[in-house]
């Protein structure tokens, strides 16, 4: 089932995601959630999506590079769900990218992350795996799991970049935006 993606403005983007009780959830209805966040990513032509984008406050994301394997031929076989994920290490090397996201319709951002890290995470076996993502990879997770702790990238540009940007910030806030995709705007009352 597509899913709406909530945009810039709505609470559970800027919510702490709760951790994953891996001993007593729900595997059957879980599964069937990370499969609504797949469909809902393809269907937006994304290659990530955190489960807070989806409207959900726990500790998810996915990541796919596959369609993206002509620009970066290392993420070929590229996909990873990560439950509870945890950055272990982080390189002092760092890599700028123009970021963009399917919760910020329409901006983008030059972004500057660690060039490498190393996560701890769960698979949607529930497999526990410690992996160490570099590149593009790289940025494709910390992007992800930067939703997790209710950060967005644009809160990671740099402060000229913020300015020149807050009125279409603004304006997504307010509702006043559009995407090929369901998106939804929610506020707590």
């Amino acid at each position: 089932m597509i899913l709406p993606i909530y945009v810039f403005g709505s609470d559970v983007l800027r919510a702490k995601a709760k951790e994953i009780d891996v001993e007593s959830v729900d595997r059957e209805a879980l599964g069937k959630f990370i499969d609504d966040m797949f469909d809902t990513m393809k269907n937006a032509e994304g290659v990530g999506l955190a489960a807070p984008q989806v409207g959900k406050d726990i500790q998810c994301v996915m990541v796919d590079g596959r369609d993206i394997a002509d620009t970066y031929h290392y993420l070929k076989d590229f996909f990873r769900v990560m439950i509870n994920p945890v950055v272990l290490e982080e390189s002092e090397e760092t890599s700028t990218y123009s970021e963009g996201c399917l919760s910020i319709p329409d901006i983008n951002c030059d972004i500057i992350r660690p060039k490498r890290i190393k996560v701890e995470y769960y698979d949607r076996e529930f497999v526990k795996h410690v992996e160490e993502f570099d590149d593009f990879a790289a940025r494709m997770v910390q992007h992800e799991l930067d939703h997790l702790k209710g950060v967005m990238f644009v809160d990671k540009a740099a402060p000229i970049r913020k300015k020149m940007i807050s009125s279409k910030l603004h304006n997504i806030s307010k509702g006043k935006v559009g995407a090929h995709y369901k998106i939804k705007l929610e506020k707590a009352k």
